[in-house]
């Protein structure tokens, strides 16, 4: 791997590690939002999807650092709706840049009109505050404004049987990689309840294979990562690999499991001509 590529899949794996904690806390949080007394948000998206989701539920992600950069973009595949704050322009102008936060905004008025209607529709924003976090938590206080979930929040660690499937085609990887989704995917979906791949687990990953690379965009320069029990991963692995040495994904791949404290990496090529 390059330098580049390693930062990519770190800041990949420190994304799942939040997703993972969030999407834990989803039966934890209130059933009212606090953004204003009384105010629920609607339930109708949640009766037709299954997916694990913190949609309608308010995260207040602090300062806007390398840290919550992972958190709020972890929160937007979960579905919550994220403040941050940061009183660097530079920083604010970066996290439009790459996707983390769809409004900038300089008023905590600003950001809680955007705030409540997302809240209230049960759809994923994130909005940033250009003030220092002192003044917006001053004024939230103030207020009466409390979040649903606040950082810090502790990363998901690996749990017993558990690692990481990682994936990264080598070139052309706005080709391929796509169609490895679809595969992944669909594996998943054929083994759901195979061994690692409860029913619960199924659907958060799903959220995660569908939603992950849409919010991780060009920070994690498409590398793809999976937490799954270990004969998932190495399931999922050789289905790559009979995808990948019968031709129809020509592309070289490369695969990564990823266990605490150990990893095994290898690469996989199309057959030549």
């Amino acid at each position: 791997m390059t330098v580049d590529s390693i930062t990519a899949e770190a800041f990949a794996l420190q994304v799942e590690r939040y997703y993972g904690s969030l999407i834990s806390t989803k039966q934890r949080v209130p059933q009212v939002s606090i953004l204003r007394p009384g105010m629920i948000a609607e339930d109708s998206n949640a009766k037709q999807n299954s997916e694990p989701s913190l949609g309608g539920k308010f995260l207040y992600a602090g300062e806007l650092d390398a840290e919550a950069r992972a958190l709020v973009v972890a929160a937007n595949i979960a579905g919550a709706a994220t403040l941050a704050t940061s009183a660097d322009a530079e920083a604010r102008k970066q996290a439009m840049r790459d996707g983390v936060v769809d409004f900038l905004v300089t008023t905590l008025d600003e950001a809680l009109r955007i705030l409540k209607n997302e809240v209230r529709k049960r759809e994923t924003v994130a909005v940033c505050i250009a003030q220092a976090p002192e003044i917006v938590e001053h004024e939230m206080l103030e207020r009466g404004v409390l979040p649903d979930l606040k950082h810090p929040i502790e990363p998901a660690g690996l749990e017993q049987g558990q690692c990481i499937l990682s994936w990264r085609v080598v070139v052309a990887p706005a080709l391929w990689l796509p169609k490895i989704d679809v595969i992944v995917a669909d594996c998943l979906h054929k083994n759901l309840g195979a061994p690692g791949l409860d029913s619960e687990t199924g659907e958060s990953t799903r959220r995660w294979l569908r939603l992950a690379p849409r919010y991780l965009g060009r920070m994690a320069q498409g590398v793809r990562v999976l937490r799954c029990s270990e004969n998932s991963a190495r399931y999922l692995a050789e289905q790559l690999r009979a995808e990948v040495e019968s031709g129809r994904v020509g592309a070289v791949v490369e695969i990564n499991l990823i266990r605490e404290g150990q990893s095994l990496q290898y690469f996989v090529k199309p057959p030549l001509g």
